[in-house]
């Protein structure tokens, strides 16, 4: 009989101990540690693992100089959303993880990615639907591939025969909390489990030089289900983002070896499958017939792309003996600081009023070029005039209400300028880039005029 060893692990960073402890001495976390029993087989040690690589790697000490580069191959699918967000297609070799709520898209996006890409060998790996389901959807979609393939296993030992058999030059894996390995003694979804799981995927994909994308789960506070090592273990980190409510959905990037992060994509959810939404900014701001209070446009950026999102406020009068501070997509923090310096710069009595702010579309906003509009949007519904039509808003505000330069400036003028805008008014301070631009107040050879101001007072007087 082989011996048979109980260990505890922390839920929330994958810590390993010995005995129970009421707080992990890694993450600081309390009541996190589980007891899980580990079958040490003797397979479980190096010589027995199978070796994924048609040639053994030989394992020396080498010096950096001596290191030959090449040219990092990518294969670049026709969804330029998925593109955007991987830094300009895959990384072979790469190790992606993908989570989400239930039901938001990701097995559906994935299908869809390895039915489009026609030329590539795609193992399509399901230990959550059966075949006939996965035919279905694939029939929904109205997509066929001949170099598309599927696999319904739960078990690492199976797929990587079944891999070793078919050489595919893409992995999908659906869900990586229902595999289990062979290894290990505990139940599928285990912290063990899951993190074994991903280690046998990582190998392989760093021996054979193969793409593979892990479908994940999320528990109920939003976070990664499984250790947070799971995320350290992978180059690329995506999490889908939307409202049930929405058609639209968010892919985000948290974690990227190969590009920039804090990118997103912006997909539609139809009949057909996730259709990538190229312009955004068109369906982010509402077609209305009537001029109303409270409504402004910013120019904001999320990762290197400009957006010109819609900001509503809506200012009342208090009902009660403490006015309320209600946001939706924004920080309530920043509103506050917002509010307080319109009080205190500006002599507005908001401290008895009801604020409302909501960011249309079910976006949430961080990037603070978003202040100037919230702010236009606050007065707007004070003093209950609408905004003029086709103006937007790029700059920061200070606590001293002065408007503070932001960056990037020139792709939120060009963003505004491609919609149709008239005017956009930024900080007095960003006159370096508009120099660069050759663009200055007042000035309309571009079909846009761009309005510099310096206090928040000079843009009241000049609004209202």
């Amino acid at each position: 009989m082989s011996k048979i060893k109980t260990a505890f692990f922390c839920g929330s960073c994958g810590y390993e101990s010995a005995k129970w402890a009421g707080r992990c001495p890694s993450c600081g976390e309390w009541n996190t540690f589980v007891e899980e029993v580990i079958h040490k087989a003797p397979s479980r040690n190096e010589k027995a693992r199978v070796s994924y690589a048609d040639q053994e790697k030989i394992i020396k000490t080498i010096g950096l100089h001596e290191i030959s580069g090449f040219d990092e191959k990518r294969i670049v699918t026709p969804d330029q959303e998925l593109n955007r967000v991987l830094g300009d297609g895959i990384v072979l070799g790469s190790i992606v993880l993908v989570a989400g709520e239930p039901g938001i898209g990701k097995s559906t996006l994935f299908l869809q990615m390895g039915l489009q890409l026609k030329d590539i060998t795609t193992l399509y790996i399901s230990g959550e639907e059966s075949e006939q389901q996965i035919k279905m959807r694939a029939d929904r979609l109205q997509l066929k591939s001949e170099n598309f393939y599927l696999l319904t296993e739960t078990s690492t030992q199976t797929i990587f025969q079944e891999i070793k058999k078919l050489q595919p030059q893409l992995v999908v894996v659906d869900s990586i909390q229902t595999l289990h390995s062979p290894y290990i003694d505990s139940s599928a979804g285990s912290i063990s489990q899951i993190r074994e799981c991903a280690a046998e995927f990582q190998r392989f994909a760093k021996d054979t030089n193969t793409p593979v994308f892990l479908i994940g789960h999320i528990t109920k506070d939003g976070s990664i289900a499984g250790p947070k090592i799971l995320e350290h273990m992978v180059d690329t980190v995506l999490q889908f983002e939307g409202d049930q409510h929405y058609a639209y959905r968010i892919l985000r990037t948290l974690k990227n070896r190969f590009g920039p992060t804090s990118e997103l994509g912006i997909y539609q959810m139809t009949g057909q499958g996730m259709q990538p939404v190229t312009n955004p900014s068109e369906i982010l701001i509402t077609q209305k017939e009537d001029q109303l209070s409270g409504i402004s446009i910013a120019a904001t950026l999320e990762g290197m792309r400009p957006l010109l999102i819609e900001v509503q406020a809506l200012v009342t009068q208090s009902v009660y003996g403490t006015p309320q501070r209600t946001v939706s997509g924004f920080d309530l923090r920043r509103l506050q600081l917002l509010l307080a310096v319109l009080e205190k710069r500006g002599g507005f009595l908001f401290g008895m009023k009801d604020v409302f702010v909501n960011i249309a579309g079910g976006l949430k906003v961080e990037d603070p070029a978003a202040d100037l509009a919230i702010v236009c949007s606050l007065l707007s519904s004070y003093e209950d005039i609408p905004l003029p039509n086709h103006i937007c808003f790029a700059g920061e505000v200070g606590l001293s209400g002065e408007i503070r330069a932001v960056n990037r400036v020139e792709q939120r003028i060009a963003e505004a300028e491609k919609l149709g805008f008239e005017k956009i008014v930024i900080s007095k301070y960003n006159q370096a880039y508009q120099k660069k631009t050759a663009r200055h107040s007042g000035d309309k050879k571009s079909g846009l005029e761009v309005v510099s101001m310096a206090r928040v007072a000079e843009l009241y007087k000049y609004l209202f």
